[in-house]
């Protein structure tokens, strides 16, 4: 498990024994005090970005402070240096083929979107920003730490990559107190990492070696080999609990932690794992022995190390996996996928039809925010699936047409399923040119034609960006156009002040950047940290907004998706630089009230005519009237609402009926709801 309520936040697709993290930790003496130098380390990298995010104290309730989080990340990765550590990330990649983790990650969805709820109303509460685990990639590159995306789930491929070196694993996810790892596991949770020692024989990291002999010594004779039977029984991500719920009323012992002290005891009665699960099966029903026989036999299977051989892929770049091979997918996409160029949801499109989209804090009365980017998503299923394996066998619509996707998104206030028609591509983007073995292979200009289309914006509206800066402009037009409620003039202005403010951080911070006047840019950047610690003290939250700016992370996210498919026919932004949402849910509130916070960037010529250079972009792709259009449909749309003599306050709102994006050109396309 990733996390505990109250203590650390759960991971999304991590494995877990309930329980086991606050069992094992509430005793101390089953670790060892360790000093972390001069050894390679294998590091589970989704605990990792949730543990980092978390301590860096990044804002969540405003979409994330992504700065501030890959900065806790730069500094990580310095201080292992510094200690002569050699860092390994290994990440969870998407679902297994089986599938047999859907039951968890509906829960955990619901989970994550009570959280979200708690946020909305100012309760409290934490949820990983959306662009989190993008910004962390980012982070692993910049810092040049080797890093691969598993296939499926992460955890046997870092418990065989860890005993192959012999050194230890860190991690939050107590299944890796189950593993037997030669190297020993070290929670991040006792990993001092921000108070590193000297000595004369070096620096080293101060942490705490889980001791698996100490712990089946409390328990008398219990043997390592029967944990993963003691890991399966008490329930873990792939299997409920309740399958031997019967077993348990015999074991459980009064008193907190209960069940898990009464079944560690009495496994401590068996030689080893076969007599133990024989044991078990007896004391459940006969009807329901035979199915929880192959439950365990399978589940069991979950704490041997993998045959994966990524010792391979660090010295050699292959990545070899027999479920992967299996997929269909081209070489060039396997190889993508386990150096993290494309999103696991790419892979969970192409075998499972099926993909979650995460809740962030944003407004639960409307529809989910991931609605704005719907029509990304399905030129993106329209490409993965078009000429994926099995396409036309499962997960269809209603109507047969075309390949669809089961999507899980918030519905209201749960966590509903839509399955969702792939866009059929026009001409010239349907030919087999466009097929998943040759996309590499597809012209960049042709590449970029269909990303931009997309988005509705044409590569000549974007002459006047920065390359490293065209995606997100040409993701702002379409979500100034695609949102919904249509967002107004004062957002569009933020989000670009704040995009202007990432560039003039990289250039005031870059020492080997030669640009012109760059003592205008330090005195501009001098000038807007002492306006953000003025003004960013402001605490007031409008909930509008946030949902506006959510929608705009949605677009980008699959915007960015798209393009990474495509083989990234534009520069990928540097996202930490790209979004804070304390500074843009800053910015808006001040250009409510004070317009001339606009010029913020006056004392810099360069910044202010790339400020300019965007708003004109944005702009130019809107039609003239676009914002005072919809001012005066708000107003309208207040006037009739106060005339109808409502009793109940209601939020004005645009009258007009939903329309489908204008950028849309890609054939009628359907959603099943």
């Amino acid at each position: 498990m990733r996390a505990e309520p109250g203590r650390r936040a759960a991971s999304a697709t991590a494995m877990g024994v309930p329980g086991l993290t606050g069992f094992v930790e509430e005793r101390g003496a089953f670790f060892a005090e360790l000093r972390v130098r001069d050894t390679k380390l294998v590091i589970d990298g989704s605990s990792l970005y949730y543990h980092l995010f978390f301590a860096s104290d990044a804002d969540c309730r405003r979409g994330g402070d992504y700065g501030q989080f890959a900065a806790a990340a730069d500094e990580f990765f310095a201080v292992l240096r510094s200690c002569g550590v050699a860092a390994f990330v290994v990440l969870d990649g998407g679902r297994g083929a089986a599938d047999r983790k859907l039951r968890t990650l509906q829960e955990r969805a619901a989970e994550r979107l009570r959280r979200a709820q708690g946020l909305s109303r100012g309760d409290g509460g934490r949820v990983l920003p959306l662009l989190a685990r993008l910004v962390f990639v980012q982070a692993l590159r910049r810092a040049a730490v080797p890093f691969v995306q598993c296939w499926a789930e992460a955890d046997r491929e870092v418990a065989a990559l860890a005993n192959r070196w012999g050194c230890p694993v860190l991690s939050n996810d107590s299944d890796f107190f189950v593993f037997e790892l030669t190297g020993g596991y070290c929670p991040l949770s006792a990993f001092r990492w921000r108070d590193v020692r000297a000595e004369r024989s070096g620096r080293y990291v101060p942490a705490r070696r889980f001791e698996a002999d100490s712990f089946c010594g409390h328990f008398g004779r219990l043997r390592r080999s029967v944990l993963p039977l003691f890991a399966v029984i008490s329930g873990n991500d792939y299997v409920d609990a309740a399958a031997f719920d019967g077993f348990f009323d015999q074991v459980r012992l009064p008193g907190r932690h209960g069940r898990t002290r009464g079944l560690l005891g009495w496994l401590a009665g068996f030689a080893g794992p076969e007599e133990a699960a024989d044991a078990v099966l007896k004391r459940l029903g006969r009807r329901r022995r035979d199915a929880a026989r192959e439950l365990l036999s399978a589940a069991l299977e979950d704490y041997e190390p993998s045959e994966v051989n990524l010792e391979e892929f660090f010295l050699e770049g292959r990545y070899r996996c027999r479920e992967a091979e299996a997929s269909g997918l081209p070489p060039w996409m396997l190889g993508a996928s386990a150096r993290g160029e494309l999103a696991p949801l790419v892979k969970n499109v192409v075998t499972l039809r099926s993909t979650f989209l995460h809740v962030q804090m944003e407004d639960m009365r409307r529809p989910s925010a991931h609605r704005a980017a719907l029509p990304i998503r399905q030129v993106l299923y329209g490409l993965l699936l078009r000429a994926a394996p099995g396409a036309d066998a499962q997960c269809k619509s209603q109507s047969g047409a075309l390949p669809a996707v089961c999507e899980f998104d918030r519905v209201q206030k749960s966590i509903k399923k839509t399955f969702v028609e792939a866009a059929s591509l026009p001409a010239p983007f349907g030919d087999d040119g466009f097929a998943l073995d040759k996309l590499v292979e597809v012209p960049v200009p042709r590449r970029q034609l269909l990303l931009l289309e997309t988005l509705g914006v044409k590569m000549s509206l974007l002459e006047s960006v920065p390359a490293h800066l065209q995606l997100p402009v040409a993701v702002t037009c379409y979500w100034t156009r695609c949102s919904e409620p249509k967002v107004n003039l004062h957002h569009l202005k933020a989000l670009l002040l704040m995009i202007v403010s990432g560039e003039l951080h990289r250039i005031t911070n870059d020492p080997d950047l030669t640009v012109l006047h760059p003592e205008d840019n330090s005195i501009a950047y001098n000038e807007f940290l002492k306006w953000k610690e003025e003004k960013l003290q402001n605490k007031d939250f409008d909930l509008d907004a946030a949902h506006g700016f959510c929608q705009w992370q949605c677009c980008l996210e699959m915007g960015l998706y798209l393009n990474q498919l495509l083989c990234s026919p534009l520069p990928e932004p540097d996202l930490a630089r790209l979004y804070s949402g304390t500074l843009v849910h800053g910015l808006y509130q001040e250009l409510k009230s004070t317009p001339s916070v606009e010029n913020v960037f006056s004392p810099s010529p360069n910044m202010t005519a790339l400020y300019q250079a965007l708003l004109n972009t944005v702009m130019s792709a809107l039609p003239p009237d676009f914002f005072q259009k919809k001012t005066e449909a708000r107003s309208e749309s207040c006037k009739k609402k106060k005339a109808s003599k409502k009793t109940k306050a209601v939020r004005c709102a645009v009258s007009e009926t939903q329309r489908l994006c204008d950028v849309n050109r890609f054939a009628s396309l359907s959603v099943d709801d």
